[in-house]
């Protein structure tokens, strides 16, 4: 049986700048972190715009995957997204706070459980090397959110997210706020580069906080 760790890796390898927000989304928040939208109502604005999959990707919580998963599984059709596992863990990485975002892990898994309970890990356990281990002991993928929003730049932090483990980066990623949502084109260009280099997977994302689906905030 083909995991979903093991589909999004294939998958992964095919997104483009316009891969989002009509296709896929990789990056959602909801009321069960910090977002503005039930995860009834991400599923339901996903299925509205005829998205393939998309992940919610709530800080420390996994409680909107599985709201949202039951309310897209109940929905009459076949026609319906594929609803992916995610999660959004604050990490330490050369001293800067970053965020990893999960995907395809099992969410029972028991090594997860610390990184679920709605607020960012301490000590070792936020260090970057042991959040990556730990998405990958749940069978899942680790990649680095929006590389170009810390105090370190892409440049420094992707090649040691690598040393570190991480299996990709958000390449595609607005970095403004524009309308209609767009990849931020320099930014996407200089994270591209630096995914191909190092051979990793690349992923695109709205990071939706706010009411749509289809933007950033």
């Amino acid at each position: 049986m083909v995991t979903q760790a093991e589909t999004l890796r294939g998958l992964f390898r095919t997104l483009t700048a316009t891969s989002c927000p009509y296709r896929y989304n990789f990056h959602l928040h909801t009321i069960c972190s910090d977002g503005q939208l039930t995860p009834q109502q991400v599923a339901q604005q996903a299925m509205i715009h005829g998205l393939k999959g998309f992940a919610i990707t709530d800080h420390h919580a996994l409680e909107g995957y599985f709201q949202a998963r039951t309310y897209v599984e109940a929905y009459p059709g076949t026609d319906r997204p594929q609803v992916y596992t995610g999660i959004e863990i604050t990490a330490q990485l050369l001293d800067t706070e970053v965020h990893i975002l999960g995907y395809g892990f099992d969410p029972h898994a028991p090594i997860l459980h610390r990184y679920a309970m709605g607020s960012a890990p301490e000590g070792e356990w936020a260090q970057a090397e042991r959040v990556i281990a730990a998405l990958h002991e749940a069978g899942g993928l680790a990649i680095l959110a929006h590389p170009a929003r810390y105090r370190l730049p892409a440049e420094q932090l992707i090649p040691a997210a690598v040393a570190r483990g991480i299996d990709g980066v958000e390449t595609y990623y607005c970095y403004g706020n524009p309308e209609p949502w767009e990849s931020t084109p320099e930014t996407t260009a200089l994270v591209h580069r630096l995914a191909v280099e190092h051979q990793l997977l690349e992923t695109c994302g709205t990071d939706t906080h706010g009411q749509d689906i289809l933007v950033r905030r």
